[in-house]
């Protein structure tokens, strides 16, 4: 808020773009591969721009074509396995601009 000495002075709230989904060419998805607890691999998606409602489909489409599960946190979407190529080929499909990163 900001203070002000006019009488007639409105407040007018700040549009919040952080709600708003990037259209996915506009998008620059990261696909890592990280090694979780006890060994095992697990394929990560990050970089999205919008609503976790959105990244909740995305991960529930990917885990759904790989066949294998997963979960969505923290603005990221983890597939277990290594499936870095597929879900690279499945964004790639749908507009998304990704690339492999990490090692």
């Amino acid at each position: 808020m900001v203070y002000s000495t006019d009488p007639g002075y409105q407040y007018q709230e700040a549009h919040t773009p952080a709600n708003e989904a990037l259209p996915p060419q506009q998008q620059n998805l990261k696909i890592y591969l990280d090694r979780k607890g006890g060994g095992k691999v697990v394929t990560r998606v990050s970089g999205f721009v919008g609503p976790d409602d959105d990244l909740e489909l995305i991960g529930k489409k990917l885990k759904s074509k790989c066949g294998v599960g997963g979960s969505v946190k923290d603005g990221e979407i983890l597939i277990q396995g290594d499936f870095r190529d597929k879900v690279l080929v499945l964004l790639q499909t749908d507009g998304y601009k990704a690339k492999k990163a990490g090692g």
